[in-house]
């Protein structure tokens, strides 16, 4: 029984008052109860990037400063499932890995923080790339926040929507003429030259950059709490699908997972070497002829003749028994259409083709039924 009003009025117990709120006019913060805030614990997006772009701090505290922006603004994206999709097609469980969610939007942050941090440890004071538009984007921001200077070559024929993203950080476009290999090489040529740091793919730092998409293993990992049967990845140079397939490799010989998915790869049609190699059952990536490589504003992402971590990725798709295949311009764009639709995914059209290759296989054998993972990047207008 609740006590009377009289019962109340003459307990023991001291009357209990609403907890107050008040805004601290220095942090900006809601405090409990007159709580009041350390101000040297209190640190801004605005602090971290100042501290870890000043050349006169010690090195370690730029380097703690710019781990930590790191830490909060890179990885860690959605995994959602993919349930109307599933309806769709018939699938038991489909998870869609979203990398839209990093500063750039897509999952070439990882390597341009990871590498941007090591140019800042190991004393360069710039760094440069070679484009076709995302990748640029993602190293101009890391670099401007380390305080480093960026050059980025962009081959001529190419019309990023991207390129006020790397100009507006402070990025240095250098128009190239040829293909994207020809500008990767005069990228490759002037960090030798001006001993700058080199972050294109292919070169010394590729072990850096599979350890940095190897955190998409984990990340998946933490949310499954084990491998999924398969894991599908646009391929261009193939160094997400290799650095992906890296860190399920490392999970599993720690015992952290039961198995290690199967890598299943897709890109433009006929305009890949990873997947034309597999698909030939070559022995090594074969390069194709860049004469009749044409590229549209669908395929763009994916367009090359050379595959820097070509080799690296095959051997993940074959030794993970998965599979590799083609997909053209309006599957790509029915795909993007289709998440738009049923998910609510803006997501890249090129960054479609592992799903599409995906679905496109279980329409035709039907995959038993388990747990498939797809990873998309965000579309930027």
């Amino acid at each position: 029984m609740s006590p009377t009003d009289d019962e109340a009025a003459t307990s023991d117990e001291p009357t209990r008052q609403p907890r107050a709120l008040s805004i601290d006019p220095t942090s900006g913060l809601y405090l409990l109860d007159g709580a009041t805030p350390d101000p040297e614990a209190l640190y801004s997006a605005g602090d971290l990037r100042s501290e870890a772009s000043d050349p006169s701090r010690p090195l370690a505290e730029r380097l703690a400063a710019y781990a930590d922006i790191i830490d909060s603004e890179v990885g860690d994206t959605t995994l959602t499932r993919a349930r109307n999709l599933e309806r769709e097609f018939g699938m038991r469980q489909l998870y869609l890995k979203f990398e839209g969610g990093n500063p750039s939007g897509t999952q070439k942050d990882r390597i341009a923080f990871a590498q941007v941090e090591d140019a800042v440890r190991r004393g360069f004071e710039a760094v440069t790339v070679a484009t076709c538009g995302n990748y640029g984007a993602a190293v101009a921001l890391a670099a401007s926040l380390a305080g480093l200077r960026c050059i980025v070559f962009i081959p001529d024929g190419y019309h990023t929507r991207r390129l006020p993203e790397m100009e507006e950080p402070g990025a240095e476009i250098r128009r190239s003429p040829g293909d994207y290999e020809a500008a990767v090489l005069r990228s490759q040529e002037l960090a030798e030259r001006e001993e700058i740091y080199d972050a294109n793919p292919g070169g010394a730092n590729t072990g850096i950059q599979l350890r940095a998409y190897g955190a998409i293993a984990f990340e998946i990992y933490d949310e499954l709490r084990d491998a999924p049967a398969v894991v599908a990845a646009p391929v261009s140079n193939g160094t997400t699908l290799a650095g992906i397939h890296h860190g399920f490799v490392s999970l599993y010989r720690r015992g952290k997972t039961s198995r290690i998915p199967r890598m299943v790869a897709g890109s433009s049609a006929f305009k890949n070497p990873i997947v034309r190699s597999f698909l030939k059952r070559l022995p090594a990536c074969e390069d194709l002829d860049p004469q009749k490589l044409r590229e549209t504003v669908v395929n763009e992402p994916l367009i090359n003749w050379h595959s820097y971590d070509g080799d690296l990725a095959l051997e993940a798709v074959r030794t993970s028994r998965g599979f590799a295949e083609n997909a053209s311009d309006r599957e790509m764009l029915r795909f993007a259409s289709l998440l738009k639709k049923s998910e609510g995914l803006s997501a890249l059209p090129a960054s479609t083709a592992g799903l599409a290759v995906l679905l496109d296989r279980h329409a035709k054998e039907p995959l038993p039924g388990d747990r498939y993972v797809a990873v998309l990047t965000g579309r930027r207008s």
